[in-house]
């Protein structure tokens, strides 16, 4: 069997294992990365790879935690999340009083925890819908458990560190009262069903080694669970150059709005 067969026969075993379909993102990264990981750990081609993650739960969520690239942080890149805050927030809440947002690709929750955080500060009377999905259930329950490092809590002002968070020895659990406002569910972004009627959708530094014809049929799926006027928030690196054929306006860098009247 050539290279070439046995990427394509791994492919299909994993997506059998996992859903993860490795059609969707760019192939050569994909290959690259995958290739290292199981040099490192002596496998002899993608099928002999396969057999170990197969049969060993511990490599195969390690795997898949490598592969799905879970590194985040509390107020990731600030000065974005500032204008979040500042900005964008304010003026969804001139619309909506309640509003209902989606955190796609949430890892280990600390985005949908910093939404509620800000929410907070900004309607403290106010229960908005805060809605965080991944595909990574480990990752889920760890955002579920709210207990972080103090490296992934770096852009916490020292403020909400006192105010939202309690010591649990050299950890800082989420209190309760910020927890709650968080609802986490399992979610594959390219397989699964969307709901609709968002006010705002988060998708950071998740489509980095999405094919373009992947993040392109993403995104205007998140135009369409959008409401009129609703937003898309994208990660630093990941510009949306044609956002104005997908029907989107600009609002902010970053930020993509649906027109009131789209």
């Amino acid at each position: 069997m050539t290279e070439l067969q046995e990427w394509e026969l791994f492919k299909q075993k994993l997506f059998a294992k996992s859903s993860i379909n490795l059609n969707d993102y760019k192939p050569a990264q994909m290959q690259r990365r995958i290739t290292n990981f199981s040099h490192r750990n002596h496998a002899e081609g993608y099928l002999d790879f396969f057999q170990k993650i197969d049969k060993d739960a511990k490599l195969y969520k390690t795997f898949i935690d490598y592969l799905t690239i879970n590194v985040t942080e509390f107020f990731r890149t600030p000065e974005k999340f500032n204008e979040l805050e500042s900005v964008v927030l304010p003026h969804l809440l001139t619309k909506r009083q309640r509003l209902n947002i989606w955190s796609a690709g949430c890892s280990i929750g600390a985005e949908p925890y910093s939404l509620a955080m800000a929410l907070d500060h900004l309607t403290p009377s106010v229960r908005h819908r805060i809605l965080g999905t991944d595909l990574d259930v480990e990752m889920l329950n760890k955002a579920k458990q709210g207990l972080y490092t103090a490296n992934e809590l770096k852009n916490v002002t020292v403020e909400r560190l006192k105010r939202y968070f309690s010591v649990q020895n050299e950890s800082y659990l989420v209190q309760e009262t910020i927890r709650s406002r968080v609802e986490l569910n399992r979610h594959n972004l390219l397989l699964d069903a969307f709901e609709d009627g968002f006010d705002l959708i988060l998708c950071r530094n998740v489509v980095i080694y999405f094919t373009e014809e992947a993040k392109n049929a993403l995104y205007r799926r998140f135009f369409k669970a959008l409401r009129p006027g609703g937003v898309l928030f994208v990660g630093g690196t990941e510009a949306i150059l044609n956002f104005r054929e997908m029907g989107f306006e600009s609002y902010l860098p970053f930020f993509y709005r649906k027109p009131v009247t789209g």
